[in-house]
């Protein structure tokens, strides 16, 4: 028959300052390794969300981000006519838009500068894209030097507040407004007239470097593509723009999870050599009480799982502790550059029930690893010196 669990949860009480270490060390292991996740997650998110699987987005072909692309006006008379594109009598909603870094200075720090990413883009663009809304003031009037902001690019850049003059490029914009997007890529961004836009940094009108098209159905995109793939006028790529923004991520994603996840191991050994020594202690000290279980019929295999539920005992513990004190991260908005368009992102934590469950589980593995040496250990003492020693 089993150990009692009773038994382990008074000897881990009993011990509770080396607990308490153990605790602690894989709580803040865990803490750590959710957060990393989280912020990838939070990067993620922000892109992926910036794009509706509704939403086409037309590149030159070849391009792997908007800032390389280059189209003509003839291209996007094209994309307009496609007849998978939805049109409001007789508007296509497409918006052929154009990408420009500017430098900005810093709320926080008026002295430094940051790249914010200026988007041109055309008047229909609020009916392409539909995760996109105005809170505060109004949208942008064509043919007119005024830039509408988003919420995020409102706090982190100094002077964009709405009705506020800024500098950007050669020219003096009006901040008119302030765009929302929920979280995603867009509120980081400047949108201005893309025409506008093109003549303050002496671009030649008429070119762009994206169009954006609203489908009729996310299922018409493969249609959409042959429309204009097949076009003799057209060398172009075209992608669903939720495939678009993931793509996007990807590097970025890519990088935070594997730096998060070194960090994570390295705190991980620490934890689990604390784990190791809380439990070798607890063997140590308890060699007696082990030599009298073997000796009233509890065999080795018994043992050790009574130590090793012990050790994850513990770990569950810290796991829990890790979990809850990692949840007040969650929202808390931060940024860093996107390096597909060297820009600066902001975004938030992104804590979800899946990254409580993997940190959870994380601090079960440390506490095997930690728990299970010991348990050998205790399984193979001498039971009859140890018993002649009391």
């Amino acid at each position: 028959m089993p150990i009692p669990l009773a038994y382990n949860v008074r000897s881990a009480r009993l011990r509770w300052t080396s607990s308490l270490v153990a605790v602690l060390g894989i709580a803040g292991t865990v803490g750590v390794f959710i957060a990393m996740l989280a912020l990838a997650r939070g990067f993620q998110a922000a892109l992926v969300s910036s794009g509706l699987p509704e939403n086409a987005i037309v590149q030159q072909a070849g391009s792997d981000s908007e800032m390389v692309s280059s189209l003509t006006l003839e291209s996007v008379r094209i994309v307009e006519d496609a007849p998978q594109v939805v049109r409001r009598g007789s508007d296509p909603l497409v918006s052929a838009e154009v990408v420009v870094i500017a430098a900005l200075p810093l709320r926080e720090d008026p002295e430094s500068d940051a790249n914010v990413q200026m988007r041109g883009v055309s008047p229909r663009v609020l009916a392409v894209r539909e995760n996109v809304r105005i809170t505060r003031g109004r949208f942008l009037r064509p043919g007119l030097y005024e830039i509408v902001v988003g919420r995020n690019a409102e706090v982190a850049y100094q002077g964009l507040d709405v009705g506020s003059t800024a500098r950007i490029g050669p020219g003096t914009w009006t901040v008119v407004g302030i765009l929302d997007s929920d979280g995603a890529a867009f509120d980081s961004e400047i949108w201005a007239d893309a025409d506008v836009l093109n003549g303050n940094y002496q671009r030649p009108s008429g070119i762009f470097q994206s169009v954006t098209a609203r489908l009729r159905s996310a299922d018409d995109l493969e249609a959409f593509r042959a429309t204009l793939t097949r076009d003799p006028r057209m060398q172009v790529q075209v992608l669903r723009e939720t495939d678009f923004y993931s793509g996007q991520s990807e590097m970025m994603t890519t990088l935070i999870t594997v730096l998060g996840g070194l960090v994570a191991l390295v705190m991980g050994l620490g934890a689990i050599l604390g784990a190791l020594n809380t439990m070798y202690s607890a063997v140590a000290e308890r060699s007696r009480e082990i030599a009298v279980l073997r000796a009233i019929g509890f065999g080795g295999g018994t043992v050790v799982l009574s130590f090793l539920a012990e050790a994850l005992i513990i770990a569950a513990i810290g796991g829990l502790v890790g979990c809850i004190a990692v949840l007040p991260v969650n929202g808390i908005t931060t940024g860093t550059i996107n390096w597909q368009t060297f820009s600066h992102l902001s975004f938030a934590f992104r804590i979800t029930p899946g990254l409580l469950a993997l940190g959870f589980v994380f601090a079960l593995l440390m506490g095997m690893l930690g728990g299970l040496p010991p348990a050998v250990r205790a399984a193979r003492a001498n039971v009859a010196k140890t018993l002649r020693d009391i």
